[in-house]
């Protein structure tokens, strides 16, 4: 052993452990900017790859540009990327399948598919859970499917919750709609 090797490995573990922590994450990230500030949401190929890519799908589109979060409940989530302000429902490609037996959970500041009762209808509306919500989990759902969770939030959380906490009210036939519209102004894949 020379005098190189032996200086060296002392160091190695932890040469090793600030090479793994320095490391970026190999997952996608999107960029959310709304007309309160920016979310970030970190997306998990690894748990559910079609979801993942039917989400990207959309947002290298443009299909999120100018949609709304249209439907708010505070304590619970967030939901929007179907509707223009105008409550107008935007077309959507084909429904995907349900993923919600990936591991992840529907904990606060993640994001997930919605979907209607059927479990594989989700097409581009998502919402960012703002509290942990384990009751939408395919374990613990009433309907034994639950709910397909795709990434978390990395940054902008305040602006979650900002939105979770503006006043809703009913439009369009729906309820807990914001009373001042919520835009999402763009969506963007970050390189």
């Amino acid at each position: 052993m020379n005098f190189r090797t032996r200086l060296l490995l002392p160091l190695m573990p932890a040469l090793m452990s600030t090479a793994l922590m320095a490391a970026p994450s190999a997952d996608p990230r999107v960029e959310i900017e709304t007309n309160l500030g920016n979310i970030v949401v970190q997306l998990s190929p690894s748990r559910a790859p079609i979801t993942v890519k039917n989400f990207i799908r959309y947002v290298e589109e443009g299909h999120y540009s100018n949609t709304i979060f249209h439907r708010v409940i505070p304590g619970f989530m967030i939901q929007g990327g179907g509707f223009t302000a105008d409550m107008v429902q935007k077309p959507t490609h084909d429904p995907i399948p349900l993923e919600a037996r990936g591991g992840l959970k529907n904990d606060k500041y993640t994001i997930a598919m919605a979907r209607t009762m059927y479990p594989h209808s989700a097409t581009s509306q998502f919402y960012i859970n703002v509290n942990d919500n384990s009751f939408l989990n395919a374990d613990q759902a009433q309907d034994g499917n639950g709910y397909t969770v795709f990434g978390r939030v990395v940054s902008g959380m305040d602006v979650v919750d900002r939105i979770a906490e503006v006043p809703t009210g009913y439009r369009a036939g729906m309820q807990d709609v914001p009373r001042e519209t919520v835009t999402i102004k763009s969506a963007k894949l970050l390189k």
